[in-house]
Parts: C-alpha cells; sequence; structure tokens
C-alpha cells in the first residue's frame, strides 16, 4: 500500500532543540532512552523511531510528554546501533538503506524491552506508540503479540497482505490527508478490511491538510492552522492509551 513513486516517507521538517528528561540505558544487546513517570502507576509505553532513529529530539520530547500522562517510557535503538537514515543522503539509496532495517524484524529486540520494563520497571500494563517507520512497527506487534494492551500507529505504511488486519489489541491509526507516501486510497482500504477482519477495538484517524510527520515533526508553533490538529492527534494518542490502559 506504500506509494512507490515515494520511496522514504519522511522529510525531517522541523527538528527540535529538545535536551530530554529521561537517561539512556543498557538493555541486554540494544540502548534505551527511559524516562520514569513521577507516577508509579505500573503502566509503560513502548515508543518506536521514525527512520531518524532513536535519539532523535523529537522523538524523545514526545516520549516525554508520554511519560508526563502517567506513564514510563522507553524509546529502544530498533536499528541496534545501526546508522539512521541521514537527511543529507541520496534518496534513491533509501530503499537498499531500509532493507537492513526491517520494521517487521524487531522481536529479539521487543522480548529484550518487555523483559525490562515488568522487571526493572515493575510494569503491568504495557502499550506502544510509533511514527512512521515505527508506526509500521505498530502494526506489527498488534498482529502479533496479545500481551500489549493498546497500540497507537502514526503514519506508519501500510502493505496489503495476508493476516495484518487481524489486530489482537485496541489500535489507533493517525494519517495525514495530505500524505505523498500513504494516499487516502490506501487509508480507505485499511478500512475496509478491518471492517471485515478486526475483532477488536480500533480507530483510523486522518488529519485534514496535513502532511507526513505532522504529530512529531512540526513545531506547534510552525502555523497557526496546524496548531489545532497537531494538539488534537497528541491527545487522541493519549487519550486512546488511557482508555485501553
Amino acid at each position: 500500500m506504500a506509494n512507490e513513486a515515494y520511496p522514504c516517507p519522511c522529510d525531517i521538517g522541523h527538528r527540535l532543540e529538545y535536551g530530554g528528561l529521561g537517561r539512556e540505558v543498557q538493555i541486554e544487546h540494544i540502548k534505551a532512552y527511559v524516562t520514569k513517570s513521577p507516577v508509579d502507576a505500573g503502566k509503560a509505553v513502548i515508543v518506536i523511531q521514525d527512520i531518524f532513529g532513536w535519539q532523535l529530539p523529537n522523538t524523545r520530547y514526545m516520549a516525554d510528554m508520554i511519560s508526563g500522562n502517567g506513564y514510563t517510557t522507553i524509546v529502544p535503538d530498533f536499528f541496534v546501533g545501526q546508522e539512521p537514515w541521514d537527511p543529507s543522503s541520496d534518496w534513491s539509496t533509501f530503499p537498499e538503506w531500509v532493507k537492513t532495517r526491517n520494521a517487521q524484524q524487531i522481536d529479539r529486540e521487543i522480548s529484550a524491552v518487555l523483559k525490562y520494563l515488568k522487571q526493572q520497571c515493575h510494569a503491568q500494563k504495557i502499550g506502544v506508540v510509533g511514527f512512521c517507520w515505527g508506526g509500521t512497527a505498530v502494526h506489527h506487534l498488534m498482529v502479533k503479540y496479545s500481551e500489549f494492551r493498546a497500540g497507537v500507529s502514526v503514519y506508519g505504511i501500510v502493505k496489503d497482505s495476508e493476516g495484518i488486519y487481524n489486530l489482537k489489541n485496541p489500535t489507533l491509526f493517525i494519517f495525514a490527508e495530505n500524505d505523498v507516501v500513504i494516499p487516502l486510497e490506501n487509508v480507505s482500504l485499511l478500512t475496509q478490511k478491518l471492517k471485515e477482519h478486526c475483532k477488536v477495538e480500533y480507530q483510523i484517524k486522518t488529519f485534514s491538510g496535513q502532511t507526513h510527520g505532522f504529530v512529531h515533526r512540526k513545531r506547534e508553533d510552525c502555523s497557526p492552522a496546524d496548531k489545532p490538529y497537531i494538539d488534537e492527534a497528541r491527545r487522541n494518542l493519549i487519550e486512546w492509551l488511557n482508555k485501553y490502559m
């Protein structure tokens, strides 16, 4: 369902100048950024990076925002030490680059992170949120792992294939109306197939006039017209987690 004319979904957009509230830790074979919740409610959220990697300040900002709402958050390095995509790189090399970073081949990393959250953070309820590449990863996890309480896939590319519509957990899908990589007809197909096959709660929400990356790679003050949509999408993300966790 990806738009092959635009093999890479991401413009880095507004890279935030943000230091973060959490700390970096080593978890088995991967590094991760962890922010403890101000209240210990036994709830945790895995935040999955986009192609610009686990150290992108924007993603850490989102993790800290979620943490401030009562969740311990963790942003693991799902590229496992491989370099993130460099915005100055030749886009024609992107298809080969992404082949070595498959969003559906993260089970070893997920296993390590789940173990850490349960043993070190005493998490009893765990959700997952992902952006772009991470949104695709969330979709993979929602059809494979029943232990997640909720998932939020934010502009994750969906490639039509058997089995991806049988979600095991409540899932919110956030899309942008003017996303050049995920055309609206693809969102419509996802809607149709989920209606036919999905047995759990889900929601698909498309934001008018927005482009890929608007939830986490647009500054809130970049445009008065965009700010309400950015705020609403972030609020919807938190509300979905709160409802099912």
